[in-house]
């Protein structure tokens, strides 16, 4: 979804404005990253899109596919613009994110997910910066983040933010991998900063640390393999080949992020909005198992987690406790077996096999398989334990 912010057209000519003065401004409004390039710098990326799509890694994503002409070319976005100006901002963690995968009875939140949802405090500083262009200059302003199809990592590369790397996000020297990007458009021509540089060398960190093999080779993603999309874009019921490579990532996965050995100069973000709330702070299984569409709506209230919806997250949640060896979860667990949605009951079914031996399962299977109409939950109950 496209999601542009425009000030209305002025009929004053430009105002002379430095790029320091874009800089001070910027940085004032809390961005650490403020770099110039010109809206036809990513000749290649469109290409790339586009081979990424007729591969069909994108999955789900149906979106990307619907606006992939628009994504291609910024200039498709916005004919009239001839600067991007990038800005980044830090939303490092204060210790590693890693670590919580080794505390099995509770969920792992990703770190960009713990706090306020960053699309609308990045929005809001965008349009603080973009208000006072237009306002000291005359010049038309659209700002994005990254729910528009603005091609926001190839465009932060040609500015210098960074590289994207063999993961395909974007690395900072600075900020590691810890950056939300956003960006401005003007109508405004600035000279455009040098571009980055590829800082990877023969590191293949990254690559080798993913659970699921999401990397077919270094800089290409296959969506459908990785865990983040798994956990938030995925729609239906995850494969078993992947269920137990998800440990106890239940919203996102940042191994390939935190591993990156340029996070040795990343610090944590001054931004006190992205520190994780108790709620998303790698919050116990059991308490996740019992949430309710408004209870889940409650908790998740403002977060990036909202939007994928309480079906989908418990689905992810039970395949934690499935995968969490924690016999006290069983009980909750069993509960779910009975929920209106599919997807959890399916999940239940599955959890539930490994959590119970062999012949405690067969004696629940008997209890339920029989009454069940889901074809993929009869699929569970029929292959547990197999």
């Amino acid at each position: 979804m496209q999601t542009p912010i425009s000030e209305p057209a002025a009929m004053t000519a430009h105002v002379p404005i430095s790029k320091d003065d874009v800089v001070i401004r910027a940085r004032g409004a809390g961005f650490e990253t403020v770099r110039f390039t010109a809206p036809g710098a990513v000749p290649k990326a469109g290409d790339r899109l586009m081979t990424f799509i007729a591969w069909g890694r994108h999955g789900d994503m149906d979106w990307m596919e619907d606006t992939a002409e628009r994504r291609r070319d910024p200039r498709s976005l916005w004919g009239d613009a001839r600067t991007v100006i990038v800005l980044g901002l830090n939303y490092g963690p204060d210790s590693n994110p890693m670590e919580a995968l080794s505390q099995t009875s509770n969920g792992v939140i990703s770190v960009y997910a713990r706090g306020k949802d960053y699309h609308d405090l990045v929005k809001k500083k965008l349009k603080q910066v973009a208000g006072w262009l237009h306002r000291e200059t005359g010049a038309d302003v659209k700002v994005f983040v990254d729910t528009a199809p603005v091609m926001e990592k190839p465009l932060a590369e040609a500015s210098g933010a960074g590289w994207q790397g063999k993961h395909t996000n974007l690395v900072s020297r600075e900020f590691g991998s810890w950056l939300f990007l956003g960006s401005i458009f003007t109508t405004l021509e600035f000279a455009p900063d040098e571009a980055g540089e590829d800082h990877c060398g023969a590191c293949r960190a990254c690559l080798d640390i993913c659970p699921t093999d999401a990397f077919p080779a270094p800089y290409q993603l296959d969506a459908r393999r990785c865990i983040s999309y798994l956990t938030i874009e995925h729609k239906g019921h995850i494969a078993p080949e992947f269920r137990e490579a998800m440990g106890n990532r239940i919203f996102g996965c940042d191994d390939c992020l935190a591993v990156c050995p340029w996070n040795k100069f990343a610090r944590a973000s001054r931004e006190a909005r992205f520190a994780a709330r108790a709620e998303t702070d790698n919050p116990p299984l059991e308490e996740l198992l019992t949430l309710d569409d408004a209870s889940f709506r409650a908790r998740f209230a403002g977060t990036p987690v909202k939007r994928t919806g309480r079906d989908r997250f418990v689905r992810n949640v039970l395949i934690a406790a499935g995968n969490s060896g924690d016999a006290a979860l069983v009980s909750s667990v069993i509960q779910l077996l009975d929920d209106a949605s599919p997807l959890v009951r399916a999940m239940a079914v599955w959890a539930a096999s490994r959590l119970l031996d062999a012949g405690e399962f067969r004696r629940l299977r008997a209890r339920h398989e029989a009454g069940e109409s889901d074809a993929d939950v009869r699929h569970e109950w029929r292959t547990g334990q197999s």
